[in-house]
This record gives C-alpha cells, sequence and structure tokens, in this order.
C-alpha cells in the first residue's frame, strides 16, 4: 500500500522482500532446530517429516545453515535501509524481528515453549511485518483503519496457523511445552482458531469496496474452519497451507484494491 507515497524510493521493494523472506527462512530453521534439540520431533510428531529427521541435515549443518540465513537478514536488512532512506532505529526493530525469529524454540527459555508464541507472532508477523513494511516505504505511520486493519487482520491470520499448528501437535508436544491448545484443551483451541480466523478476515472488510473483492476468499476460509472442527492429528495437515494460501491471497486482494483506489486518476466503483 505504501508504494502510492511520493518518498516511496526504486529498489526499497525488493530488499524488503529479501529481507522478509529471509527472516521467515530463518524463523523456520530455528524452529527445526530448537524443536530437534529439546526432542518435539520425535517419532510421535503429528506433522510432515522435517529435514532433520531421517538422516538429513546433521546438527552442525543446521547451525550453519541459521547462521547464514543471519548474515543475510542482517546484509538484506542493512540494504534495505540504506536505499530506503530510512533512519538507523528501524535496524533496532530488524534485530528484535532477528532475536524473535530464532527465539521461539532456541534459547535457554524460548518462549515457544511457556505458551506465548501468539503473542510474538500477532507482534512480529502482524503489526511489525505490516506497519514496519509501509513505514519503510512511505516513511509516514498514520493512525488510519486502511493500515492498521489489516496489520491486525494479518497478525490474526498469523497466530491462526500457529495455533493450528499446534493443536496438531498435541500429543507430541505434551509435557515438553506448553502451548495455548494445551494449557486450554482441544475444543476451546478450535473456538480459539475459529474467532481467529473470522476476526482475522473481517479486518480487511471494513467498507464495501474491500468486502466486494476480498469475499472471494471467505469459502475458503469457512473450508478451513470446518476441517478444523472435523479433523484431528495429523489429519490437520492440509488446513495449514490453505490457510496460509488463503490468507496471502486476502492479502494480495486488498492491497491492489487500495493501490488502485489510490492511484487510478479518476472513479471507479
Amino acid at each position: 500500500m505504501g508504494y502510492a507515497a511520493p518518498a516511496c524510493r526504486p529498489w526499497t521493494h525488493l530488499f524488503l522482500v529479501l529481507t522478509t523472506v529471509s527472516l521467515q527462512v530463518l524463523t523456520n530453521l530455528s524452529n527445526e532446530m530448537g524443536d530437534h534439540l529439546s526432542g518435539v520431533d520425535g517419532e510421535g510428531r503429528e506433522g510432515p517429516n522435517y529435514s532433520m529427521t531421517d538422516g538429513g541435515l546433521t546438527v552442525k549443518q543446521m547451525w550453519g545453515a541459521i547462521n547464514g540465513m543471519v548474515v543475510a537478514c542482517c546484509v538484506f536488512g542493512l540494504l534495505m535501509v540504506l536505499l530506503s532512506g530510512c533512519p538507523w532505529w528501524v535496524l533496532l526493530l530488524g534485530a528484535a524481528a532477528i532475536w524473535a525469529a530464532t527465539h521461539y524454540t532456541l534459547g535457554k527459555k524460548p518462549y515457544g515453549y511457556i505458551g506465548l508464541g501468539d503473542l510474538f507472532v500477532f507482534i512480529f508477523f502482524g503489526l511489525v511485518s505490516v506497519l514496519g513494511s509501509y513505514y519503510v516505504i512511505a516513511h509516514t505511520l498514520p493512525f488510519k483503519i486502511w493500515l492498521w486493519a489489516p496489520a491486525v487482520g494479518v497478525g490474526l491470520l498469523s497466530v491462526a496457523v500457529l495455533n493450528v499448528n499446534n493443536i496438531r501437535d498435541m500429543q507430541s508436544d505434551e509435557g515438553i511445552r506448553r502451548t495455548i491448545p494445551l494449557r486450554i484443551g482441544a475444543i476451546p483451541a478450535k473456538i480459539y482458531q475459529t474467532l481467529l480466523v473470522v476476526l482475522g478476515v473481517a479486518c480487511f472488510m471494513w467498507n464495501e469496496e474491500h468486502l466486494a473483492f476480498c469475499a472471494i476468499t471467505i469459502p475458503f476460509f469457512v473450508w478451513h474452519i470446518i476441517g478444523v472442527w472435523r479433523r484431528k492429528g495429523k489429519r490437520l495437515d492440509p488446513m495449514l497451507p490453505l490457510l496460509v494460501i488463503s490468507t496471502f491471497v486476502l492479502a494480495l486482494i486488498y492491497s491492489d484494491v487500495y493501490n488502485i483506489e489510490v492511484t487510478c486518476p479518476y472513479p471507479i466503483w
């Protein structure tokens, strides 16, 4: 949405995307390493096998990959700040993002093992991701519903991705970490999942124009909710990519509609 702003500079978007992707890869690698070291990814795990199982990457190789992605995040983040003209304090936000990415399941006291994963995912995958990206591009952060609503929506739907993953892994997580589903139980966790998805989607449909276009994705979110209530354990696996892809399409439609509204020289609705 920030590309319509006068302060937007060329190449900013490229390194913004590279930084974001690097942080996501770093998060995935760190989470796999942490779960492997803690024993969560043992024989009883419900989810798909990862690269460190069945004779895949060694611990040394995985540490090398994690350190490499940390370097990539730092390099791309620095270039993003330099090319965008943002103040240097944005790098502190990037450092916090790297810390959050590597301490969900790693470290002496990983926050994902004590039920704080939902909070950190909402902050960094929702508010920081959307609002931070807009600030880097536009050099301003207006307190407007068209910006803050999708930031909250992406945060809630990101938490929903984590929650359905934790519902699936309740049995293998027992005794090792205390996720929200383990704290409140399977049925309340599915109610929680339903609220996250419904409220998250609603954040993108705050006016008639966005409702008309974003409503295209509603059947897929309904499909996800039905699947969560009807399935358990490993059978929940298809519900994760369904939610991720639906969220991506919803955010893409929302941003495209907004950009057309702002940049189009004549009324289109």
